[in-house]
C-alpha cells in the first residue's frame, strides 16, 4: 500500500488493484504544486469525497470527468455533482459498503458540516462523513473533517483499522491534542498520518503534538508527493 499526501485533506492511496484519490483539492492549494498535477491523479480509479466544502470536493467532477473514473460519496453531494458536471458518480450513505476492484469502501459518520459556495450563500450538500478503506486484512480510517465522536469506539470495534489519516489541525476540526486523545481512547492504530493542517496560519503547523501524546505509535508528518510505503 502506497499513501501519497497531496496537500492539506487530499491522498492519494493506492492499494489492491485501485489508486483512490481522496478529496484531492488541487486547484488553489496552497501547498500542492500546480506543475504537478498530472502525477498526482495518473492512473486513479477513483474519486472519493468527504463532504462538500470547496478544499475536499471542488475538483472531484473535473478530475473524475477527465479520467473517465466515478465520483463516490454522499448521495446528495453525488447527485448534485452528476446533474452539474455530467461526472460519474456512485452515490452511498453512511454505513454502506461498495466495492472498488477488490477494495471495499464503507462510508462513516463524521462531526463537521458540508456545503456548496454560491451567490447565494451556502448549498446543503449532504452530511459529511469519513472512510474506512479495506483490503486483504488490512484497513484504513480516514476521518475526514470531524471533532471526536463516542461513535469513533463503534467503528474501531467494528473495523479495527491499523492506520489512521486524521484531521488534527484545529479551528476547523480536531486538533493534535484532541485527535491524539480520540486515537489513545478509541483505537489501536499501528499508523497515524495527521492531515488538515499546515495549510493556513490558522491551521497547527506542526504534529508534534500528536507525536509526544502517542508514543508506540508511528506518527508520520507526511510531505507533498512523497509515498508512504505501509
Amino acid at each position: 500500500m502506497k499513501i501519497t499526501w497531496l496537500g492539506h485533506s487530499g491522498f492519494r492511496i493506492a492499494v489492491g488493484d485501485q489508486v483512490l484519490l481522496v478529496d484531492p483539492w488541487l486547484t488553489g492549494n496552497p501547498m500542492f504544486p500546480e506543475a504537478r498535477r498530472a502525477e498526482a491523479v495518473a492512473g486513479a480509479t477513483a474519486v472519493l469525497v468527504t463532504h462538500g466544502h470547496g478544499d475536499h470536493a471542488g475538483d472531484a467532477p473535473q478530475i473524475a470527468t477527465a479520467a473517465g473514473i466515478p465520483v463516490a460519496g454522499k448521495y446528495d453531494l453525488t447527485s448534485w455533482m452528476e446533474k452539474a458536471h455530467g461526472c460519474a458518480t456512485i452515490g452511498f450513505n453512511n454505513g454502506g459498503t461498495i466495492r472498488l476492484g477488490d477494495v471495499a469502501v464503507t462510508m462513516v459518520a463524521a462531526s463537521h458540516s458540508s456545503s456548496l459556495a454560491s451567490d447565494a450563500g451556502p448549498i446543503y450538500a449532504g452530511s459529511e462523513c469519513g472512510y474506512m478503506i479495506e483490503h486483504g486484512g488490512r484497513t484504513v480510517y480516514v476521518s475526514g473533517d470531524t471533532d471526536v465522536m463516542a461513535d469513533m469506539g463503534v467503528f474501531a470495534e467494528l473495523h479495527r483499522p491499523e492506520i489512521g489519516i486524521l484531521c488534527a489541525g484545529g479551528h476547523y476540526t480536531m486538533d493534535m491534542a484532541r485527535a491524539a486523545w480520540a486515537a489513545r481512547r478509541f483505537f489501536d492504530f499501528r499508523t497515524v498520518i495527521p492531515c488538515h493542517y499546515r495549510t493556513f496560519p490558522a491551521l497547527a503547523q506542526s504534529a508534534q503534538p500528536m507525536i509526544d501524546a502517542l508514543p508506540g505509535v508511528r506518527v508520520i508528518e507526511p510531505q507533498v508527493l512523497v509515498p508512504i510505503e505501509l
